[in-house]
């Protein structure tokens, strides 16, 4: 069989790697676009739940990357110039940059070799292939060149926001909320790697017009936004990497595969950054086509539909709290009016996945300091 992968992310490297681990025999080509060495963006993150699902499918995998991950297990919220820890949500970020570099490390292993700068112009160029996995991206060729036969569904979030790096460490997952002159914005930071940390900027179109950066130079508005965020910053410097302000675009397929072309990751689907499963659904989309493959014997025209079957329920969940957790991102306007610690309840149960005894279980200090402050755990 003949495979080629559209793309060399995360979710292209992990899907050879997979694929040349269940089948040596597999004649695997992955093409990417972009240089080697080239990626936007600066950390990932996982939850402790997606790497336990890692570690139990894949645990060579798991060994590569999280000695070389940092890890926390507390969420900060920082509202009204106070700051809330909220116990017991273990997450582990990585560089995406170290991330790639070990799933190479791997491929190359396993005689996987990508060719680096090598778009897909046309979509005939896949023609002699026995299976196309399309792993590029949002902006993904292989669903591009036929949208409608694979049922894209785009939506756009109100919000803007950038992507920004900085030069210092944050002990926990940390979400600063701050009025500005111009209007209210947040930040989501978390660190990557020793001395290094992911900034993410966030407001809301009318604050976005009334800061003017649409308008300014990528230096001008880094240096506006080191200003606004020296709080949390700590004297620190933004670090941009094609940090430009964007609108999140939910995507959706109703068909993951097409005759021999199937989808994974950011080119099927997209989730709302606010839950930090981007690269974790990529992997466990590319966990569940290889069992899915693998289960009906390297059958297409029964393993194709088994993975849709079989891994889209799944998906639907984390979509679900995705759209709920952006659609409160888009109002945090509104919920800054609440004192920080009712605030804080309101981020924690903004995706509806968390009632009243689940808070208790997980965050089992953060309950605790809510009800000795008479606050219904229920609201």
């Amino acid at each position: 069989m003949r495979v080629i992968i559209v793309g060399a992310g995360p979710a292209g490297l992990y899907a050879a790697i997979l694929l040349k681990r269940s089948r040596p025999d597999l004649n695997i080509r992955i093409v990417e676009q972009n240089p080697t060495g080239v990626t936007f963006g600066f950390g990932v993150v996982f939850s402790d739940q997606a790497l336990a699902f890692l570690r139990s499918d894949d645990p060579e995998t798991a060994d590569l990357i999280e000695p070389h991950m940092k890890h926390w297990n507390d969420i900060t919220l920082v509202h009204a110039g106070q700051r809330i820890t909220i116990d017991g949500i273990g997450f582990s970020g990585i560089g995406r940059l170290g991330l790639l570099d070990r799933l190479q490390a791997r491929a190359q292993a396993l005689q996987i070799s990508p060719e680096y700068e090598t778009p897909i112009k046309n979509v005939t160029e896949l023609s002699d292939f026995d299976l196309v996995i399309g792993a590029d991206g949002f902006h993904s060729t292989v669903r591009g060149a036929a949208a409608q036969v694979f049922g894209e569904e785009i939506s756009v979030s109100k919000n803007h926001f950038a992507w920004f790096g900085t030069n210092r460490e944050f002990d926990t997952l940390t979400q600063t909320f701050i009025d500005t002159p111009y209007g209210l914005m947040n930040s989501h930071h978390y660190s990557y790697a020793p001395g290094r940390a992911t900034f993410i900027i966030e407001m809301s179109s009318t604050t976005f017009q009334a800061t003017g950066f649409g308008q300014m130079a990528q230096t001008d508005y880094r240096d506006e936004c080191e200003r606004l965020f020296a709080s949390a910053l700590g004297g620190a410097r933004l670090v941009t990497n094609n940090s430009v302000w964007r609108q999140f675009p939910t995507l959706n397929c109703r068909n993951w595969y097409h005759d021999h072309q199937v989808l994974v990751g950011d080119a099927l689907h997209t989730v709302h950054f606010s839950i930090g499963s981007g690269t974790r659904l990529a992997l466990e989309d590319v966990i569940a086509l290889v069992s899915a493959l693998r289960e009906h014997d390297w059958n297409l025209a029964t393993g194709l539909p088994a993975y849709q079957a079989t891994r889209q329920p799944i998906h639907d969940k984390i979509a679900h709290a995705g759209r709920r957790s952006a659609l409160w991102y888009g109002s945090f306007g509104e919920h800054m009016q609440l004192d920080p610690w009712r605030f804080a309840l309101s981020y924690m149960r903004r995706a509806g996945r968390i009632d009243a005894e689940r808070l208790r279980d997980i965050a089992p200090r953060f309950a605790i300091d809510l009800e000795l402050r008479q606050i219904d755990l229920e609201t």
